[in-house]
Protein backbone atom coordinates (compact mmCIF):
# COMPACT_ATOMS: atom_id res chain seq x y z
CA UNK A 1 0.00 0.00 0.00
CA UNK A 2 1.53 3.26 -0.86
CA UNK A 3 0.66 6.43 1.03
CA UNK A 4 1.10 9.79 -0.35
CA UNK A 5 2.28 11.63 3.22
CA UNK A 6 4.92 9.53 5.38
CA UNK A 7 3.59 9.55 9.39
CA UNK A 8 6.34 8.22 11.48
CA UNK A 9 5.69 4.94 13.54
CA UNK A 10 5.19 7.50 16.87
CA UNK A 11 2.44 9.83 15.27
CA UNK A 12 0.15 6.55 15.69
CA UNK A 13 0.53 6.91 19.12
CA UNK A 14 -1.68 9.65 19.82
CA UNK A 15 -1.48 13.09 21.36
CA UNK A 16 -0.63 13.12 24.92
CA UNK A 17 -1.35 16.80 25.17
CA UNK A 18 -5.29 15.48 24.66
CA UNK A 19 -5.21 13.62 27.74
CA UNK A 20 -3.87 17.11 29.74
CA UNK A 21 -6.28 18.66 28.42
CA UNK A 22 -8.68 16.66 30.01
CA UNK A 23 -7.16 16.41 32.97
CA UNK A 24 -7.32 20.47 33.23
CA UNK A 25 -10.48 20.56 32.11
CA UNK A 26 -11.89 17.95 35.09
CA UNK A 27 -9.89 20.04 37.36
CA UNK A 28 -11.72 23.44 36.60
CA UNK A 29 -15.08 21.16 36.67
CA UNK A 30 -14.09 20.13 40.60
CA UNK A 31 -13.12 23.67 41.33
CA UNK A 32 -16.91 24.85 40.30
CA UNK A 33 -18.15 21.92 41.97
CA UNK A 34 -16.42 23.34 45.06
CA UNK A 35 -18.23 26.79 44.77
CA UNK A 36 -21.71 24.88 44.85
CA UNK A 37 -24.19 25.18 47.57
CA UNK A 38 -24.29 21.84 49.93
CA UNK A 39 -27.66 20.71 49.19
CA UNK A 40 -26.74 21.29 45.28
CA UNK A 41 -23.47 19.14 46.22
CA UNK A 42 -25.10 16.18 47.91
CA UNK A 43 -27.23 16.37 44.84
CA UNK A 44 -24.23 16.58 42.29
CA UNK A 45 -22.38 13.44 44.43
CA UNK A 46 -25.44 11.25 44.00
CA UNK A 47 -25.59 11.73 40.30
CA UNK A 48 -22.59 11.01 40.25
CA UNK A 49 -23.17 7.63 41.77
CA UNK A 50 -25.94 7.00 40.02
CA UNK A 51 -24.27 7.50 36.64
CA UNK A 52 -21.39 5.70 38.09
CA UNK A 53 -23.31 2.40 38.39
CA UNK A 54 -24.55 3.13 34.42
CA UNK A 55 -21.03 3.77 33.15
CA UNK A 56 -20.37 0.83 31.22
CA UNK A 57 -19.94 -0.03 27.42
CA UNK A 58 -23.13 -0.40 25.84
CA UNK A 59 -24.91 1.48 28.78
CA UNK A 60 -28.37 3.34 27.66
CA UNK A 61 -26.31 6.86 28.74
CA UNK A 62 -24.42 6.76 25.53
CA UNK A 63 -27.54 5.86 23.21
CA UNK A 64 -27.35 8.50 20.19
CA UNK A 65 -31.04 9.67 21.73
CA UNK A 66 -31.26 8.94 25.39
CA UNK A 67 -35.04 7.78 26.24
CA UNK A 68 -36.45 9.95 28.47
CA UNK A 69 -38.29 7.57 30.12
CA UNK A 70 -34.59 6.62 31.45
CA UNK A 71 -33.66 9.62 32.40
CA UNK A 72 -36.98 10.00 34.38
CA UNK A 73 -35.70 6.67 36.41
CA UNK A 74 -32.34 8.01 37.07
CA UNK A 75 -33.82 11.73 38.40
CA UNK A 76 -36.07 9.80 40.38
CA UNK A 77 -34.16 7.25 42.42
CA UNK A 78 -31.40 10.05 42.83
CA UNK A 79 -34.79 11.88 44.59
CA UNK A 80 -35.41 8.73 46.67
CA UNK A 81 -32.00 9.11 48.26
CA UNK A 82 -32.46 12.54 48.69
CA UNK A 83 -35.85 12.27 50.45
CA UNK A 84 -33.85 11.19 53.77
CA UNK A 85 -31.68 14.55 53.26
CA UNK A 86 -33.76 16.89 55.74
CA UNK A 87 -31.54 20.12 54.11
CA UNK A 88 -33.37 18.93 51.09
CA UNK A 89 -36.79 19.15 52.13
CA UNK A 90 -36.13 22.74 52.88
CA UNK A 91 -36.38 23.69 49.13
CA UNK A 92 -39.70 24.57 48.09
CA UNK A 93 -42.12 22.64 45.35
CA UNK A 94 -40.82 21.54 42.52
CA UNK A 95 -37.48 23.56 42.78
CA UNK A 96 -35.60 20.67 44.05
CA UNK A 97 -37.11 18.00 41.31
CA UNK A 98 -35.85 20.69 39.05
CA UNK A 99 -32.44 21.00 40.72
CA UNK A 100 -32.01 17.44 40.78
CA UNK A 101 -33.03 16.73 36.49
CA UNK A 102 -30.28 19.58 35.97
CA UNK A 103 -27.44 18.12 37.41
CA UNK A 104 -28.41 14.75 36.22
CA UNK A 105 -28.33 15.44 32.90
CA UNK A 106 -25.33 18.12 33.13
CA UNK A 107 -23.90 14.61 34.51
CA UNK A 108 -24.62 12.69 31.82
CA UNK A 109 -23.78 15.28 29.36
CA UNK A 110 -20.12 15.49 30.86
CA UNK A 111 -19.59 11.54 31.02
CA UNK A 112 -20.82 11.32 27.26
CA UNK A 113 -18.37 14.09 26.20
CA UNK A 114 -15.89 12.42 27.70
CA UNK A 115 -16.69 9.18 26.02
CA UNK A 116 -16.74 10.88 22.78
CA UNK A 117 -13.41 12.37 23.14
CA UNK A 118 -11.69 8.96 24.64
CA UNK A 119 -12.97 7.63 21.62
CA UNK A 120 -11.20 10.32 18.87
CA UNK A 121 -7.89 9.48 21.36
CA UNK A 122 -7.95 5.88 20.70
CA UNK A 123 -8.27 6.78 16.39
CA UNK A 124 -5.20 8.55 16.41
Amino acid sequence: MLYRDFYPFYAAQGNPDIYNEEREQEKEFDLMKSYYPDTARRIQEKAEAQCQLLDYEGSRLYDEYPDRFMLYHICSQVKDEMASDASAQEIPGNFLDDLIEVLVYQEISRRRCRRRRCRKCRLF
